[in-house]
């Protein structure tokens, strides 16, 4: 008989990768719809009549829509399961991308990059939820860095594809805005045989079906542990995230991903015009350096990210772009100086930004995973939605140092806050996470059910 081997302890295949994979384009198209908005919408201000306040409403839409993809999307994921959403939403995302193009008013394109944000939202959840759960613990940090690599290449498509788009005539912006959809076509057939997710289904009691997926991809040797005894959620998901025993996780997932994708989302799409306010007169070129930069941080990142603890380069990485955002915003460079400050300060967040993608799936029980991965990004787009449609007005009306200052800020207190809170997950085994740490007070508000949700518990 052949020995025994945990689902998180197999060496690395092909099927991961394939599952890594088919996790990227929705990564890639979300990348690239953040990115070549801030381009497209530059471009299309005389054709579609764009005040400043219009702009920062259409760079900020999708981000808005994400938030609450993200945030609904993940109790659903967490219920119904991640397969469904996963193997589809790409389609429906190619669609509406297409429909970019017919624009004839702003209004029609904010409703359409609010449709992009939500189906990008529900992406965010479960691909991250299910790229996790069929992930092997020695290599996740790796696979899910995968992601990130492809939302940075996305990010830096759009740019290349901005840049090189941009002379060929007055519809330039709507072939840039439609481009989106070519990524999420292409990845399609790969999903349509990536299979639920083993660790969800044990969850919900189907082992029969999990172990099925399990032989079927793995061989007959793999197996995952079982929970003691099948756990049903006793109230909703967000309460529960709340809970004492997992409100610390929660907070720590929120405010450091919100504290990262602030800075990020407001200066990246609208780098041209923060360049140009600093006095960097070629601002494509220069916003071209800076989204190379980003996919090189990207890379590092992908090296990097098992190789030091989650706390480390989380913590690290904060301190490290507010020092370099700091010198950007007030050493008074000259246009070469400050266009290597600026990239500088790029690679240095997209580096961070692979512990979007690895640390929040970390943070949360199988049970919670969609819903806790949903709350986090929901708030981190909330954050960014908000910082990217202010960016615009507040150069207007504050100037460019005092913007790049409040950025600062944000870096700093997402360092603090996580210096003092955030915990180590990187060696976390993932079909261990339980509940059993709940807080006295739910045990007296379940009375005499003490000892059996104490057992039960230990499933979660």
């Amino acid at each position: 008989m052949s020995k025994q081997i945990l689902l998180e302890d197999l060496p690395l295949r092909r099927f991961h990768l394939r599952v890594a994979f088919s996790g990227t384009g929705g990564q890639f198209s979300d990348g690239f719809v953040l990115g070549i908005i801030g381009i497209a919408v530059s471009m299309a201000s005389v054709s579609l009549h764009l005040t400043p306040l219009w702009m920062g409403l259409l760079g900020a839409a999708s981000l808005a829509g994400l938030f609450l993809g993200s945030m609904f999307a993940g109790p659903i994921a967490d219920k119904y399961g991640r397969r469904t959403i996963f193997a589809f939403d790409m389609l429906l995302f190619a669609v509406i991308s297409a429909a970019q193009y017919f624009v004839t008013s702003p209004e029609q394109l904010l409703v359409l990059r609010l449709l992009l944000g939500l189906i990008l939202g529900a992406d965010y959840v479960v691909s991250k939820s299910l790229v996790t759960e069929f992930s092997p613990r020695r290599y996740r940090g790796r696979l899910l860095s995968v992601l990130a690599a492809a939302w940075a290449a996305g990010y830096v498509c759009a740019y290349l594809i901005g840049f090189v788009v941009r002379d060929i005539g007055p519809d330039a912006w709507r072939i840039m805005l439609a481009a989106s959809g070519i990524p999420a076509l292409l990845i399609l057939p790969f999903r349509l045989g990536v299979p639920e997710s083993p660790m969800w289904l044990m969850k919900r009691g189907r082992r029969d079906e999990a172990l099925s997926i399990i032989r079927r991809k793995f061989g007959p040797e793999v197996i995952i542990p079982e929970p003691s005894v099948i756990s049903e959620q006793r109230r909703g998901a967000w309460s529960e995230l709340l809970s004492p025993r997992w409100r610390k996780n929660t907070l720590v997932g929120c405010v450091f991903y919100t504290c990262q994708v602030v800075p990020y989302f407001a200066l990246g799409t609208f780098s041209p015009k923060v360049l140009q306010a600093l006095q960097v007169k070629d601002n494509f070129v220069g916003g071209l350096i800076y989204n190379v930069l980003l996919f090189a941080g990207a890379i590092v990142g992908l090296l990097i990210v098992d190789k030091l603890s989650r706390r480390a380069f989380l913590i690290g990485t904060f301190y490290l772009a507010a020092v370099a955002l700091a010198i950007l915003a007030y050493a008074g460079f000259g246009p070469i100086g400050t266009m290597v400050a600026f990239g500088v300060f790029a690679c240095i967040l997209s580096a961070a930004a692979n512990l979007e993608f690895v640390y929040p799936p970390e943070l949360f029980p199988t049970h919670l995973r969609a819903s806790g991965v949903g709350l986090a990004v929901a708030s981190s787009r909330f954050g960014s939605a908000i910082s990217t449609f202010l960016l615009p007005l507040a150069m207007q009306h504050v100037g460019i140092h005092s913007a790049l200052g409040v950025c600062v800020g944000v870096l700093v207190f997402g360092g603090v806050f996580c210096h003092v809170f955030a915990p180590e997950t990187g060696s976390e085994n993932l079909s261990d996470m339980t509940s059993d740490q709940s807080s006295e007070s739910e045990s007296v508000a379940e009375g005499g059910r003490g000892a059996a949700l104490a057992a039960s518990s230990d499933g979660n």
